[in-house]
């Protein structure tokens, strides 16, 4: 993706009084406890899912199979929450990939469908299915994956021969062993993978089922230890924390970067906008599960989360304090009114999607092309998102903050692109 948007300083208002200093300090202190509050609630939820797991794989059955699922949705609401914290924070962005990269050749990791088809010039491993194979060749090199480890996930198959879509680890290679694919297309429906790919012995279907449960559970493990990981980063004494400290106008950068980046090119352009024009299920972001409702709704609920200073957490816990807002208030109050409205506004229309989506119009069917009532609805929130971006980049005058640009998506910036 390119950058799109770019915002300067036009105002110098008190920018060297040390109250503005100290209060923006209070700020970025406020934004560190968010990321450690939301990256730990990403970590418990990892946890149970981790737990609902190993009990699927040690007695396999309808029940433990959708405790499962159950336990992979529960904790998407509080990482999507965390998204916020990428593109200005490079401790973040490096690591993302491991956990949240999308989308991926699903075929490298288990069966798929005949539909689906085979090797692509872009990727020779789109259909190396690592589940039915001990052993296979990778880039010139003969491999040995008699036992399915985390090493041999995040060693030798994500991301292998340098191909982003060969997504071995994270929440989507889970998520595709959990539902499979999806092949309703346009029509309602998840996907339909049986709680047998992982039953014993004969019952078992799919072949493999206990090399599918076994990277079901590294996958698993990796998840946790990379979200025990980053969320030490956040902790006090943790270098991501350190970093956004270390200096207040850097800090705040960071925090709009963040807001403005995911705002515009990533959720409204490519999670969103990108989707409607190619009228594709495929580029949902929880494609598998059907949850990508969810996933627009907690992506724009981390925004406005950093903005007003405020995070609820899984356990009803509030982590609060000087914020974004109080600076821009400070600053120029009819901003922060606007920027809190447009916030709202957002939200609102991210919340139809989702309520929609709960009542049975599944966000496939609002890709759909002539699908009018589904398209205004995604329309309504990829307006939104660009209506508070352009908020955002007056927030970022208004602190006098410069050099900032946001992230931009062809699907937005030259739709003639996309079809090219």
């Amino acid at each position: 993706m390119k950058p799109a948007l770019t915002a300067a300083a036009v105002l110098c208002i008190g920018i060297g009084s040390p109250a503005l200093a100290q209060d923006r300090d209070a700020v970025l202190r406020t934004y560190a406890d968010i990321a450690a509050a939301a990256y730990g609630d990403s970590l418990t939820t990892a946890e149970r899912l981790q737990a609902a797991v190993d009990a699927l794989i040690d007695a396999p059955s309808p029940e433990a199979f959708q405790t499962a699922r159950a336990a992979w949705l529960a904790a998407r609401g509080p990482y999507q929450q965390t998204e916020v914290f990428r593109f200005g924070n490079p401790i973040v962005d490096d690591w993302e990939g491991k956990v949240n990269a999308w989308p991926l050749d699903e075929g490298l990791i288990d069966y798929v469908d005949g539909s689906y088809g085979g090797a692509t010039d872009e990727n020779e491993y789109a259909v190396l299915n690592v589940v039915a194979n001990p052993e296979f060749s990778l880039s010139g090199e003969r491999i040995d994956a008699k036992e399915i480890t985390p090493a041999l996930l995040r060693g030798t198959l994500h991301e292998a021969d340098g191909v982003e879509s060969n997504v071995a680890t994270g929440y989507h290679a889970i998520e595709f062993l959990l539902w499979g694919q999806d092949l309703n297309g346009h029509a309602d429906g998840a996907g339909q993978r049986p709680w047998t790919d992982y039953a014993a012995g004969g019952a078992c279907t799919g072949g493999n089922c206990d090399r599918r449960g076994a990277y079901l559970q590294a996958a698993t493990d990796l998840l946790v230890s990379d979200l025990g990981w980053m969320a030490a980063q956040w902790a006090e004494g943790g270098a991501a924390r350190a970093a956004v400290l270390e200096n207040a106008d850097a800090g705040l950068s960071a925090i709009l970067t963040g807001m403005g980046s995911l705002s515009y090119g990533e959720q409204a352009g490519e999670r969103m906008r990108l989707g409607l024009m190619l009228n594709d299920p495929e580029e949902e972001h929880d494609c598998f599960s059907d949850n990508t409702h969810n996933s627009h709704y907690y992506d724009g609920l981390g925004i406005q989360n950093v903005y007003l200073g405020e995070y609820v957490g899984i356990d009803g816990r509030v982590v609060s304090g000087p914020s974004v807002s109080d600076l821009v208030a400070a600053t120029d109050p009819a901003l922060d009114a606007e920027m809190r409205d447009r916030l709202a506004a957002t939200m609102t229309a991210l919340s139809r999607i989702k309520i929609a989506a709960e009542a049975g119009f599944s966000y496939d069917q609002m890709l759909e092309r002539g699908n009018a009532e589904g398209e205004a609805l995604v329309m309504a929130g990829v307006n939104g998102l660009i209506d508070q971006t352009k908020s955002i980049e007056r927030v970022v005058s208004a602190l006098s903050l410069d050099g900032i640009a946001f992230e931009g998506s062809d699907s937005l910036d030259d739709p003639e692109a996309v079809f090219q």
